[in-house]
């Protein structure tokens, strides 16, 4: 019998499965780098140009607000091209970048550099799509898997703020960004080929229509997995919303935990260990969060839960200040954040129709890329105007709210529309 090129069905396929699953997951941690470079070297920068910390933070906020512009394009582009070429452009985008930015001498450079280069044509090839990308490999365990994925964040969170830190300090900023461009180039660049191989359905039968790739076997594309009693618009909105409200809060402690810490007198390398430990204690989340909530409660309800905690530990990072308290606090946030980024890509798998999931997490991850943009530039922009971090928390422990509401209201339409039919509507 000819071979196919699709993977045959059975132990092939797992096997292959887990090596996507981990390179997948070590390409979402090398490109996290990125964010982080900006985020441990913006009191030197602004030091060194004698810029106000709203420069970087709006760099910062050029970076997500750039991935979420591009995710939409690169979603589209993964639903019929696959994981391969879309990785392959991000990744050198964020490696050129990197190693672009180690020689800026004026603010428009470092706005294109991590609008553009990092953010628009790199990061937004990297997350949405690779996380959508894996769940096509596991029929059961998804939200293990997409969490495993999304916690290349967490890992890279935990790795690059000390490693970053310790470079700026011996060899300077600049040098610190280009061989991080150079190391994402070496290393990154070879493994992304793993996912070059044609993605399967749910078995060799999968073919290309129109660009999207068919299984004829599998449920009908247009119908999602589960039923709410919300046209697919409005759901898709809604949850555009919600990730809103949760990003806006989030992005202000990573990005600005490390300042905010070295301001109360931390010094910055617990202040750096601070942020590296909310950042593994989300990884461990996401773990757990994949593997015990979402894929038994489902996305919605998960996300119930991480977003109050995120809220909590953004109320509390507004009104302590000691090193031990800093440090526990930094565990909560880093319990909320972790579980709240696995459950979109889940919501769009169990909520919207699978035949354009990869557009439509892109439109999702927008938003939440706007959050980003709009709490990190905030808070700097609070800090300006105050001289502290205290109230930037506060406003974000609001939109976290806002988030909270929304999920309610999602969770007791899908409570009540599980057995009814969905109602057609545009989408």
């Amino acid at each position: 019998m000819a071979s196919s090129p699709n993977l045959d069905p059975g132990g092939k396929r797992r096997t292959y499965g887990i090596a996507v699953l981990i390179v997948s997951t070590y390409l979402v941690m090398t490109a996290n780098g990125g964010m982080f470079l900006l985020v441990v070297s913006l009191k030197q920068m602004a030091g060194e140009f004698d810029w106000p910390r709203a420069v970087p933070s709006l760099a910062y906020a050029f970076f997500f607000a750039g991935a979420g512009i591009g995710g939409i394009a690169m979603g589209w582009w993964y639903d019929r091209a696959g994981a391969g070429p879309v990785s392959l452009l991000g990744l050198t985008m964020i490696g050129a970048g990197a190693m672009l930015a180690s020689a800026i001498d004026s603010r428009w450079q470092l706005y294109l550099v991590f609008g553009v280069m990092m953010g628009l044509l790199g990061y937004a090839a990297i997350y949405g799509p690779l996380s959508i990308n894996v769940m096509r490999w596991f029929d059961h365990r998804r939200g293990f898997a997409v969490g495993l994925v999304t916690a290349g964040e967490g890992i890279g969170g935990t790795i690059w703020p000390p490693v970053f830190r310790y470079f700026n300090e011996t060899v300077g900023w600049r040098e610190t960004f280009l061989w991080f461009g150079v190391f994402v180039l070496v290393t990154a660049l070879p493994a992304s080929a793993v996912l070059w191989r044609r993605l399967p359905g749910r078995d060799a039968g999968s073919r290309v229509e129109a660009g999207r790739i068919v299984d004829p076997q599998a449920e009908t594309p247009a119908v999602p997995e589960r039923a709410i009693r919300l046209s697919t618009l409005a759901t898709q909105t809604a949850i555009c919303l919600a990730i809103v409200g949760c990003c806006v809060s989030m992005a202000m402690p990573v990005a600005h935990l490390v300042a905010h810490a070295s301001d109360l007198g931390h010094a910055t390398a617990r202040a750096a260990e601070m942020l590296a430990i909310a950042l593994l204690v989300s990884t461990i989340s996401r773990l757990v969060a994949g593997a015990f909530v979402v894929d038994r409660f489902g996305g919605l309800v998960a996300l119930l839960v991480f977003s109050g905690l995120q809220t909590a530990a953004m109320l509390l990072y507004a009104a302590v200040d000691g090193m031990l308290a800093l440090y526990t606090v930094s565990v909560l946030f880093g319990l909320g954040y972790g579980g709240v980024n696995i459950c979109y890509p889940v919501l769009v798998r169990e909520y919207l129709p699978r035949a354009d999931a990869g557009r439509r997490l892109g439109v999702i991850l927008l938003f939440g890329t706007f959050g980003m943009a709009l709490g990190g530039w905030l808070a700097g922009y609070v800090f300006d105007a105050t001289g502290s971090y205290t109230p930037a928390f506060l406003i974000g422990a609001a939109f976290n709210v806002a988030n909270l509401i929304i999920v309610l209201v999602l969770i007791r339409r899908a409570r009540t529309g599980r057995s009814a039919p969905l109602r057609p509507a545009p989408s």
